[in-house]
């Protein structure tokens, strides 16, 4: 018999790759394996809803689904290496599954801060079980600290502070999201924030967490030596790819210098024969020639469709993709389309002291469009966007 697709990796990317197999036509063999022991669930909701307590469920399909597509889905199982020369994966729990085709789609975790204090009370926040844990701690806490002012942690954030937490949000550059979105939006964002109360402390960073006699954690020491109270503290300081059962198994992938990950080409194939990578793990070639990982929900379906139909041998999608991604913060959607880049030119287009839109250009091209509560004038950009609309014209045109 022939040896099944097998998709590493049961998140978002990995259920979209199974789904879009199907639909393209694929009736062989599919095991989809995750080292999680739930259902495949939707990330976005545990920095917001889920973290609130205003939702208990976010499973992407139920079991029932499974069965119907005929999708092998093989939970609390992880991967530990691969041969891709006799196309075998071996197992956590020693077991072995050989493949026709591999995806990778192991996603990402957590970026740890070295020599910082084991205490209870410190979370990080990645899947459902961390959410879990801050949930169920943040019903009794008053004070919360939270390090990194990326959009998870300025998500954490907002969510405190409506669940009636005290917060104190510190971020080493200079405004919030700065790396992403640039310093001129960051400052946009950093005064939403302080609107809701948050004691938002930029160009400052975590020296240690202090600890009571019971081994919790009851505040920190900055980076500039002030002591904050925390009740709990969370640290949001980014994540690296889940790529360490790789190292010997002869894929290439990206340093961690330029941002790690399985280099991929424009649809996903690896180096490797046979193998592909999607998600937040791969960093797929761009039209630019550069490979790199995004990190956003809705890259996962766009490169599923790509990858599935490729595999196939199938004709891909050929309309223009303009990436978009959003944060919900407080009661406002921030919105952003294109390719927007810190060290593009940035003209903020309006501003009510809470919500605006803002254009980005790179050698006068429009590259992205980045919104807060503006969800339509947002939208309306994607042609413009689409079609490299020169930013002189459309300011002219305001």
């Amino acid at each position: 018999m022939t040896a099944p697709i097998v998709i590493v990796g049961a998140g978002l990317a990995g259920l979209r790759t199974a789904e879009e197999l199907r639909r393209a036509g694929y009736t062989g063999g599919l095991v989809l394996i995750g080292d999680e022991p739930r259902l495949p669930y939707d990330r976005p909701p545990l920095s917001k809803q889920f973290v609130r307590g205003e939702t208990d469920d976010t499973t992407l399909r139920p079991a029932e689904f499974f069965d119907e597509k005929q999708i092998d889905l093989r939970l609390s199982t992880a991967a530990t290496a691969v041969d891709t020369t006799a196309r075998r994966i071996t197992l956590a729990d020693g077991g072995a599954l050989d493949y026709d085709h591999l995806v990778i789609a192991t996603g990402l975790r957590p970026r740890l801060l070295p020599g910082l204090p084991e205490l209870k009370g410190v979370h990080v926040l990645r899947g459902h079980a961390d959410a879990a844990a801050l949930r169920a701690e943040l019903r009794g806490a008053g004070k919360a600290l939270v390090v990194g002012a990326g959009f998870i942690g300025c998500e954490l954030a907002a969510s405190f502070r409506a669940s009636g937490v005290e917060v104190v949000l510190v971020e080493p550059q200079p405004t919030p999201l700065a790396s992403v979105l640039g310093e001129h939006v960051g400052a946009l964002v950093a005064r939403m924030h302080r609107a809701e109360g948050v004691d938002l402390r930029c160009g400052t960073g975590l020296n240690t967490f202090l600890g009571d006699e019971a081994g919790r954690v009851r505040g920190a020491v900055l980076s500039d030596g002030a002591e904050v109270l925390a009740d709990l503290a969370v640290i949001g300081v980014g994540s690296r790819p889940v790529t360490e059962w790789l190292t010997d198994s002869g894929i290439a992938l990206a340093q961690p210098a330029d941002g790690g990950g399985v280099l991929a080409d424009e649809v996903g194939r690896t180096s490797a024969d046979r193998v592909w990578a999607v998600g937040d793990v791969a960093a797929w070639r761009h039209e630019t020639g550069e490979r790199k990982r995004v990190e956003h929900w809705t890259n996962a379906g766009e490169q599923a469709k790509l990858l599935a139909c490729a595999l196939l041998g199938a004709e891909p999608p050929t309309a223009a993709r303009v990436p978009y991604f959003w944060s919900d913060q407080y009661v406002v959607k921030i919105q952003a389309l294109g390719t927007p880049s810190a060290t593009d030119e940035v003209t903020v287009i309006a501003d009510d002291g809470r919500k605006f839109l803002a254009y980005y250009a790179k050698d006068g091209i429009l590259t992205g469009v980045v919104g807060a509560g503006m969800t339509a004038q947002v939208m309306k950009a994607r042609a413009k966007i689409a079609a490299a609309a020169p930013v002189a014209d459309l300011l002219a045109a305001t």
